[in-house]
């Protein structure tokens, strides 16, 4: 069961059906989604996504998925998920644009690693990040993330591969 993690400015806890639609809604902003996996997806398929946080991911405890609020209002999202790309354990977030700058991507990620580390027993955290995104690769730097190696994707993008050692 994913837990309910707090940090000075955030609260992460699992979603709620009426989360839907922020969880949308952020998934549909480019400025977000170009970062995300294959990139901007169909409003169907984030919905489908959705669902499946309930249906797969909190009903068969796969791994901890959070809707991530400050005061109160869904600003993000982050989770910690066994993945082959890594063989191990990757830390994946997102927060709103208006997040952006404000450091709650370097307390979020932190919070995440903490737990990854503290409560799932984990001596390494992952992370896969595009190439093209300084911002996140900073925040990972600031934080004790290390490059391990790339990944050239089959459109001749890269992939970074970082890691943070407990």
């Amino acid at each position: 069961m994913t837990p309910t993690l707090r940090t000075e400015r955030l609260l992460l806890e699992p979603y709620v059906p009426e989360d839907e639609e922020g969880f949308v809604a952020l998934f549909q902003d480019t400025r977000v989604s170009q970062w995300m996996g294959d990139g901007p997806a169909p409003e169907e398929e984030d919905r489908a996504l959705f669902g499946r946080i309930f249906t797969k991911v909190y009903a068969q405890d796969l791994f901890d998925v959070w809707a991530v609020r400050r005061n109160g209002v869904l600003i993000g999202h982050a989770e910690i998920k066994a993945t082959d790309a890594v063989e191990g354990h990757e830390l994946v977030y997102a927060l709103t644009p208006t997040s952006w700058g404000s450091g709650l991507g370097t307390e979020l990620a932190h919070a995440i690693v903490a737990h990854g580390f503290d409560t799932l027993g984990l001596t390494t955290v992952y992370a896969t990040v595009a190439a093209p995104n300084g911002a996140s690769l900073a925040v990972l730097a600031r934080i004790g993330f290390e490059h391990v190696r790339d990944i050239t994707n089959e459109d001749g993008t890269t992939t970074r591969v970082l890691a943070h050692h407990r």
